[in-house]
């Protein structure tokens, strides 16, 4: 057995700096890569914090709504140097990924009509796809363990697909059946919440943080109150102003508000939000076409961080065609920068109020079994999404009846099925990973249009 790596004391704010610097760099892959990054470096390497801890941790942010690899490296860095610490591990989280998509944001919107960018994006909607489904097996196996979740799964997805009921709403009625389930004792609702990455099994006690809650971990009434009023100024300040000054039909207001509602039901991870998110965007404000936003899932795809940072290509893309007086490069740049504060603020208001109060939540049978609930009813979520991209994607034509969109057989575009087919083999029976799908379907779209195949 290999002896486990000499424990070093303290870890220095600089040090953390450091290492927070490298996992933001590193985080491809989605939130499952972003968590085994996180446990392989702090667990494995570092030694910080021990498999309960994390666990504790993890535990707590799949609970919120928002992104939760980027939750749990807050809340990490939080546990480890207070607020200081929780705010450089967030935010570095979310750097990286925010200046690749908007340098790639200002590219799309400079290059987007040249036909070898279009082409690139051809195939790079194949990879999206592919990796959609991925997602959506991945969750549904560990998700719908027993008939009543595959039923909440089931419904979430007709209410969505049929039926057209806003997403708030299915996650909000999934919540409440689950936490009605969880007060009856339902034993359908009882997930099983042992989630451990790597089997090692490292004690608390022999880590850095130890078995003691830090003094800072321990805040007073006053404390909890100054910083709650903080994270929500800073949030809901310049939705206000801007809904007060510009009017709520001005393109900005209409951003500030419509994510500010979407941090608060994000619950179930980036591919769930999404199909919320592409609806309005593209069927309610017209900020961008289905395709678009194909192209957008595909450059956070390509880029680390939150998958969630494609809201900011949505963000740009909707300031830049509603410029009022700016140009519209300026104006899509302001229009993603606010959509990722009013995106992310949430995320650390979250963790600084709430993570003191996270082991009476962990402990609370009700609330699990209403992420149980809701976990099952993302799995319909991204049923919903993956259709919705399929249909723009694959097909030039839909028709529509009774409420429902269909897609219209001959208008099916045979190089792009059987690119996607490609990616679904790639990802299923070679098992490659998210980078390679991306990359070949990347080089695949490019020599499909030199061959002449994609026009």
């Amino acid at each position: 057995m290999t002896a486990p790596p000499p424990l070093t004391l303290p870890v220095s704010l600089r040090q953390a700096t450091l290492v927070w610097a490298r996992i933001a760099l590193l985080s491809f892959g989605g939130p499952a890569g972003q968590i085994a990054l996180m446990h392989r470096v702090l667990v494995d390497e570092r030694r910080w914090l021990g498999e309960g801890r994390f666990l504790h941790a993890l535990n707590y942010c799949m609970l919120l709504p928002g992104p939760e690899a980027q939750q749990l490296a807050t809340y990490i860095g939080w546990l480890m140097h207070g607020v200081r610490g929780g705010l450089i591990a967030g935010g570095l989280f979310i750097l990286p990924g925010a200046v690749a998509i908007m340098a790639l944001s200002w590219l799309y919107a400079g290059l987007g009509a040249v036909p070898v960018v279009q082409a690139l994006f051809f195939g790079l909607k194949a990879a999206v796809i592919a990796i959609i489904v991925d997602a959506l097996v991945r969750i549904g196996r560990r998700a719908l363990t027993n008939v009543v979740l595959r039923g909440v799964a089931a419904a979430a997805f007709l209410a969505l697909f049929v039926f057209h009921i806003p997403f708030p709403l299915v996650v909000l009625a999934a919540g409440l059946a689950g936490y009605g389930g969880g007060r009856l004792g339902l034993a359908a609702l009882r997930p099983g919440i042992g989630h451990d990455p790597s089997g090692t099994g490292l004690a608390d006690r022999d880590t850095v943080l130890g078995e003691i809650l830090p003094a800072h971990a321990r805040p007073t009434r006053g404390w909890s109150l100054r910083v709650g009023l903080l994270c929500l100024a800073l949030w809901l300040g310049p939705v206000a102003a801007l809904v007060l000054v510009l009017g709520p039909g001005n393109v900005f207001a209409q951003i500030a508000l419509f994510f500010s509602q979407m941090a608060v039901v994000t619950f179930g991870g980036a591919y769930a939000v999404l199909s919320y998110v592409a609806q309005q965007a593209v069927e309610h404000f017209g900020w961008l076409r289905p395709g678009e936003m194909l192209d957008g899932l595909a450059l956070a795809e390509t880029t680390p961080g939150p998958l969630i940072m494609v809201t900011q290509f949505v963000g740009f893309l909707a300031g830049s065609r509603a410029p009022g007086g700016l140009p519209p490069l300026v104006a899509g740049t302001l229009g993603g920068l606010l959509t990722t504060w009013v995106t992310f603020v949430p995320c650390f208001l979250w963790i600084f109020l709430g993570a003191p109060h996270v082991e009476r939540l962990r402990r609370h049978r009700a609330l699990s079994a209403a992420l149980a609930a809701i976990t099952a009813a993302v799995v319909g979520v991204i049923l919903n999404l993956g259709l919705w991209f399929a249909l723009h994607a694959l097909f030039s034509d839909q028709l529509r009846r009774a409420g429902i969109d269909l897609p219209v057989l001959s208008s099916v575009d045979w190089p792009a099925a059987l690119l996607t087919l490609a990616a679904v083999l790639a990802v299923f029976r070679l098992k490659w990973g998210v980078l390679p799908v991306l990359g070949f379907c990347a080089v695949a779209g490019i020599a499909l249009h030199l061959a002449g195949v994609t026009g």
